[in-house]
């Protein structure tokens, strides 16, 4: 078992012990990045907001290091299609939303979505808890380390159309990165990677991380890609 837990409570624990040298980046960035640099979509003052938690979990794959997605089905009626972060809400068992709670809820959700193995993950950080407003999600960023690699899979075809990684050198390929636009005026970037465009809540986080993280590589942010209204 790679997981870290604490030996008091069996509760899942942040450990960056063993991480590998690539990542320490990262979990500086965990450490230093202020909520306002991550999004201008922050938690309402005065507490609102269902919470839920994703997990960002970087894995080391045949062509370096990688990140774990998934392509949410096309028959659901909020972001169908979409590719994203495995996650979703916090449950009561999880635990207190302040504390360890998206830890716990980020492992289920991505075994629960992908079929992943949550003994082989290694949480190391959590990124500002951000908002989505046409949601009215409260989010917590949850990192991992996939040091042991299981299967995975989408679980539930009616919720998960597929489980895919992504190398984080197709991330910082220039000729991979644009800019998103949909009709409700909404501008972004995005990533144009395994037959995928991934935008939005999901792509806004892979972008900060690797401008902080020292990744990112210069990009023309000219280029375009419409998005419609069923996005």
């Amino acid at each position: 078992m790679t997981r870290v837990t604490d030996p008091r409570n069996g509760r899942v624990r942040l450990s960056t012990e063993g991480l590998p040298a690539w990542l320490d980046p990262v979990a500086r960035v965990a450490r230093t990045i202020a909520p306002g640099d991550l999004s201008r979509f922050l938690p309402p003052a005065d507490g609102a907001g269902r919470q839920a938690a994703v997990l960002v979990l970087f894995g080391d794959g045949e062509r370096g290091p990688e990140l774990l997605l998934m392509e949410r089905s096309a028959a659901l009626r909020s972001h169908a299609g979409q590719p994203a972060f495995p996650g979703g809400t916090l449950d009561p068992e999880d635990g207190d939303p302040l504390a360890d709670g998206p830890l716990a809820a980020a492992l289920r959700e991505a075994e629960e979505e992908t079929g992943l193995d949550p003994d082989g993950v290694q949480l190391f950080g959590v990124l500002p808890k951000l908002y989505i407003p046409v949601s009215g999600f409260v989010v917590t960023p949850v990192l991992g380390w996939w040091r042991t690699p299981s299967p995975v899979g989408a679980v539930d075809p009616n919720e998960t159309a597929r489980v895919f990684t992504v190398p984080v050198a197709d991330l910082t390929d220039p000729a991979n990165r644009t800019t998103t636009f949909h009709p409700s005026g909404h501008r972004g970037p995005a990533f144009l990677v395994e037959s995928a465009v991934v935008w939005g809540f999901t792509a806004g986080i892979i972008d900060r991380l690797l401008h902080y993280a020292g990744w990112e590589r210069p990009w023309d942010r000219d280029k375009q890609v419409p998005l419609d209204w069923r996005s």
